[in-house]
C-alpha cells in the first residue's frame, strides 16, 4: 500500500468515526435530568450576581452556552416541544401556547402530547426500555411517561387547577403519593403559578421522583422567573427571588442524585426557552380587522373573515377560509395603512418568511413586535395601550431574547463554553448521552460539549 493510499484511507476512517461515532458509542450516562427555567437569561448563570450558586457552579464545572437561539413565536410550549424534540414548530405541530380556535377562544392550550406530530425523547426512553418521570413540562398530558405531573390548568367553572392536575398525574395515586412522601399538601396555594413556593415544591417532587425511582430521563419545568419577569419587568425584586427559588429546585435535585447514589452516572441539564424584553405599548390589532369589517367584537368573532392570534409578540393571521386571499389582502391593507409611528413598533412577515423560519403553518402572514411592544387579541378598546413589565415571542434578533443553557455531570466536559447553540440542538444532546434513537429532523449534538467528542 502506498503512503498515499493509507493516507486516504486514514482520511475517510477519521470522517466516517467523525459522522458516524455516536451511533456505535456506548451510553454516556446512566441519568439524564432536564430542567427548563422558564425564561432563563444567560447572566443568571453568566453573572455572581444573580443569586443562582447552583447554575454557576454548574457553568463553572460543566459546560454552557453564550447564549440559546429558539424558536418562532418565542414562548413557552413552541419552545419547550422543539427541546423534546429537535424539530421547530412547523414540524412538532406545537405552534402557540394554545391553539387557535376558529370558533372563539376557550382558554386551552397545547396541554396533550398527542398534539406532537414527531417522535419526542419520552418516546424515544420507553422505545429502548428505560423509565421517566416528569414534573411540570408542558405538553405533557398523556405522554409515555412512568410517573408523570403534567402541566395543566382548569378552564371548567368549579373545578379547580390543583383538581385538574391530580386527575390528570400518572399513574394513580402518584399524586398522593408525592403529598404523603415528599410536598405536603398541595394547594391553590403553594402550587399555582403566582406563589414563589411552586418552584420550591417542583423541586421538592423532581427530587423524590429522582431519589426513589431513579428514572433514567426526568423532565421539569419551572415556571416562576418568567411569571415575575412578566409582572414586574426584567429586574424586578421578585424576579430575583424566582431565579434564587428555581436555584434550589435544581440544588434539590443535585441532592437527591447523590443520596441515591446515581450522581456520578447523572447528567444535569438547565435550559431556557426565551429571554424576556421590557414592554412599554401594547398592541391589539384585531381592533383594526373590527374596524375593517372583517370581524366582530363579539366572542365566537361573528361573521369573521380573518383575525389574529396571538402570542405574545407576535401575532398570525387565521383565515375563516383558508382559500380566502382577498380577506388576506384586505387584512394586510389595514396594517400597512397604519401610521408611520405605528408601523415602526412592528415588522410583517409574510408566508415565504414564516416557511423560512418553520412556524404556523396555517397563518397568511404574521407580525412581531420590535423591542417595547407586544400584541394582545382583544378586538375592542383603544389598539394602543400603555403596558409595562416583560414580554417575550419576538424573533431572534436582539440579546434581551436570547435564552441559555448550562449542563453538569456524566458525559459532559468540565469547563467548556460555546457561543451559540439552538433549542433544537437539546434532544440530540440528550439522546447522545443516554444512547437513544432519535431522529430530530432540525437539531444536531453541539460539538465540544461531549466528554467523548472526538473534534475535541
Amino acid at each position: 500500500m502506498t503512503s498515499h493510499s493509507a493516507s486516504r484511507r486514514a482520511a475517510g476512517a477519521l470522517a466516517l468515526a467523525l459522522a458516524c461515532g455516536p451511533l456505535a458509542a456506548e451510553r454516556l450516562a446512566d441519568h439524564v435530568v432536564l430542567v427548563s427555567v422558564d425564561g432563563l437569561r444567560p447572566e443568571f448563570y453568566r453573572d455572581e450576581s444573580w443569586p443562582a450558586p447552583m447554575m454557576q457552579q454548574m457553568r463553572r464545572q460543566g459546560v454552557h452556552a453564550e447564549r440559546v437561539r429558539g424558536v418562532f413565536p418565542s414562548v413557552t410550549y413552541p419552545s419547550h416541544t422543539t427541546i423534546l424534540t429537535g424539530a421547530l414548530p412547523a414540524r412538532h405541530g406545537v405552534f402557540y401556547n394554545s391553539p387557535f380556535e376558529p370558533g372563539g377562544v376557550t382558554g386551552r392550550w397545547y396541554w396533550e402530547s398527542a398534539g406532537i406530530r414527531v417522535p419526542t425523547l419520552w418516546d424515544a426512553v420507553r422505545q429502548a426500555g428505560l423509565t421517566a418521570a416528569n414534573v411540570g413540562w408542558p405538553v405533557s398530558v398523556g405522554a409515555p411517561v412512568d410517573w408523570n405531573l403534567p402541566e395543566v390548568w382548569s378552564i371548567e367553572p368549579g373545578v379547580g387547577t390543583i383538581e385538574r392536575m391530580r386527575e390528570l398525574s400518572r399513574p394513580a395515586g402518584l399524586w398522593e403519593e408525592l403529598e404523603r412522601e415528599a410536598s405536603g399538601r398541595l394547594t391553590s396555594r403553594n402550587f399555582l403559578i403566582d406563589h414563589l413556593t411552586r418552584d420550591d415544591r417542583a423541586g421538592d417532587l423532581a427530587a423524590y421522583l429522582l431519589e426513589t425511582y431513579r428514572p433514567a430521563f426526568t423532565t421539569v419545568h419551572l415556571i416562576e422567573a418568567d411569571e415575575f419577569q412578566h409582572e414586574t419587568g426584567r429586574s424586578g425584586d421578585l424576579v430575583r427571588r424566582a431565579v434564587a427559588a428555581a436555584d434550589r429546585a435544581i440544588s434539590q435535585m443535585v441532592e437527591a442524585a447523590e443520596r441515591a447514589g446515581i450522581l456520578e452516572r447523572t447528567a444535569f441539564l438547565v435550559a431556557g426557552d426565551h429571554g424576556h424584553v421590557e414592554r412599554q405599548i401594547e398592541i391589539r390589532p384585531n381592533v383594526w380587522l373590527v374596524e375593517a369589517g372583517l370581524m366582530a367584537a363579539v366572542p365566537d368573532r361573528g361573521a369573521w373573515r380573518a383575525t389574529f392570534h396571538t402570542s405574545g409578540a407576535a401575532a398570525f393571521l387565521h383565515l375563516a377560509d383558508p382559500g380566502d386571499q382577498a380577506a388576506a389582502a384586505a387584512a394586510r391593507a389595514v396594517v400597512e395603512a397604519r401610521p408611520r409611528g405605528e408601523r415602526k413598533l412592528f415588522q410583517l412577515l409574510d408566508r415565504a418568511a414564516l416557511d423560512r423560519l418553520a412556524a404556523a403553518p396555517e397563518a397568511a402572514f404574521a407580525l412581531v413586535a420590535n423591542p417595547g411592544a407586544d400584541f394582545q387579541a382583544a378586538p375592542e378598546g383603544p389598539a394602543l395601550r400603555p403596558a409595562s413589565g416583560a414580554t417575550h415571542g419576538h424573533l431572534f434578533e436582539f440579546p434581551e431574547i436570547y435564552t441559555g443553557f448550562v449542563g453538569w455531570g456524566a458525559g459532559l466536559r468540565a469547563g467548556r463554553g460555546v457561543h451559540e447553540i439552538g433549542l433544537e440542538d437539546l434532544a440530540p444532546l440528550v439522546a447522545r448521552l443516554l444512547d437513544l434513537e432519535l431522529e430530530a429532523p432540525d437539531g444536531v449534538v453541539p460539538l465540544g460539549l461531549l466528554a467523548d467528542d472526538p473534534a475535541f
